[in-house]
């Protein structure tokens, strides 16, 4: 995960410096522009509606309709999942340092926004029709793919935009719109009940979301062109980074990573964890997910907003993401222990507390100790592939975990998430480790 700084910051020329000052002014305003947070905020919750009604629901049920055996649907949505979070990992950070290059008369970041979404509304439609199991798992790599470019280039606003001293607040908002988004993709599942729709509806809300996003976003196009060209190096160097030069970026890229692979889980596999744990129908699963995640919405809105704006007056960023994972590990063994569902609905408010905290000061956190490249959007990406990575060898891992669990007394969604716990309080250990932010 080494990389020479040259390749961050090609030459290291002084027009590098400059460019980094022009596309970073928030160190010089006290606010950032107006209608921004709103717009930033819906089009996150749209576009995570787009990517989480299809992992929570859609993707499960869709390839369990078209698979001979549920066991060929389990294995078929792991290896879909893991596919496509790998793309993500991949096209993030080559997004992010594209835009960051992008010399267009509508801004850096707007066409990589909209075009991304654009094309991940395209195969989200494309997935509701196709009855074959690869074509579903081909369509998936471009939704991950078109949303990844979207986040890539609208993540990197953050920084651009909104003052250090705000980050929190902001940060905190995003996080909850993760909350929201699950919810909202779970009522437009159980409301749904046709496959196309499961997909085209969610799709469709995500690209007009980030629409309005793009037309309030003040994105200054680039003015001056790159000084180096965007060769073979230049795309390896949009993966990696140097952790000796920039260790608190190292120890948040390990702590997050960590973190989502303990909570990934939860999301990816839970229809099927009701389904065969206690033996419910869909609407019924359907029905527990949607009450867990109301439970769930309701505690991470209040740990979100109450742990971003905290974390400001606090100035403090660790101790929330401490917290944050050992609540997170807490609630996972209360999932994979459950005994009945309304211990699942239990479990899920408890983990939805933790991740609503932690992600309240993640975006925070990173944008504190990204490395002084002049390629924000790039270092963005990378630190993503600590969000996508999880996402990929999560789903791929599931099945084994599973399959060996079962054999065993303790069970092998049990086996799954005692997994994921372990890993959640690893990622909260690690961030004690970032020195300049406290």
């Amino acid at each position: 995960m080494s990389e020479q700084p040259s390749l961050a910051n090609p030459g290291g020329s002084p027009e590098a410096v400059l460019v980094q000052a022009t596309i970073d002014p928030t160190e010089h305003q006290g606010r950032e522009p107006r209608g921004y947070v709103a717009t930033l905020t819906i089009a996150n919750v749209g576009i995570l509606i787009a990517l989480l009604a299809p992992i929570i629901v859609g993707l499960a049920f869709k390839l369990q309709h078209i698979s001979a055996t549920p066991e060929e649907g389990s294995t078929a949505l792991g290896l879909t999942l893991g596919l496509g979070a790998l793309f993500g990992m991949v096209v993030n950070p080559l997004a992010g340092r594209l835009s960051d290059r992008t010399m267009s008369r509508f801004g850096r970041r707007r066409p990589w926004v909209v075009g991304g979404m654009a094309l991940a509304f395209v195969a989200l439609v494309g997935i509701g029709f196709t009855p074959t199991i690869w074509v579903v798992m081909a369509l998936w790599c471009v939704v991950q793919t078109g949303i990844n470019m979207a986040t890539a280039a609208m993540n990197a606003t953050v920084p651009e935009q909104v003052p250090a001293s705000r980050r929190g607040l902001v940060s905190g908002l995003l996080g909850i719109g993760t909350s929201i988004a699950i919810l909202g993709g779970i009522a437009l599942a159980q409301a749904l009940t046709e496959d196309w729709l499961r997909f085209a509806i969610p799709g469709a809300i995500g690209l007009v979301l980030v629409i309005i996003f793009a037309l309030i976003l003040k994105d200054q196009p680039r003015t001056s062109r790159p000084s180096a060209k965007f060769g073979l190096r230049e795309f390896a160097g949009s993966f990696v980074f140097n952790p000796r030069k920039w260790p608190d970026f190292g120890w948040v890229w390990l702590s997050k990573f960590c973190i989502i692979f303990g909570y990934i889980g939860v999301a990816s596999f839970l229809p099927l964890y009701l389904t065969e744990r206690f033996n419910l129908g869909e609407q019924e699963a359907i029905t527990v997910i949607l009450f867990s995640n109301l439970a769930g919405t309701v505690t991470g809105l209040v740990s979100g907003i109450g742990g971003g704006v905290l974390s400001d007056r606090l100035g403090r960023r660790r101790a929330f993401v401490v917290a944050s994972g050992l609540i997170t590990a807490a609630g996972l063994l209360l999932l994979g222990f459950a005994p009945d569902t309304t211990m699942v609905i239990v479990a899920q408010a408890v983990i939805s507390f933790g991740a609503g905290a932690f992600f309240s000061v993640d975006t925070a956190l990173a944008t504190q100790t990204l490395p002084k490249t002049g390629d924000t959007a790039k270092d963005l990406g990378v630190l993503n592939i600590a969000n996508t990575l999880p996402q990929s060898i999560g789903p791929i891992l599931a099945t084994p975990i599973i399959a060996i669990g079962a054999t065993t007394a303790i069970g092998g969604y049990s086996l799954f998430y005692v997994i994921g716990a372990a890993a959640t309080v690893i990622g909260a250990l690690l961030v004690l480790k970032v020195k300049g932010v406290r």
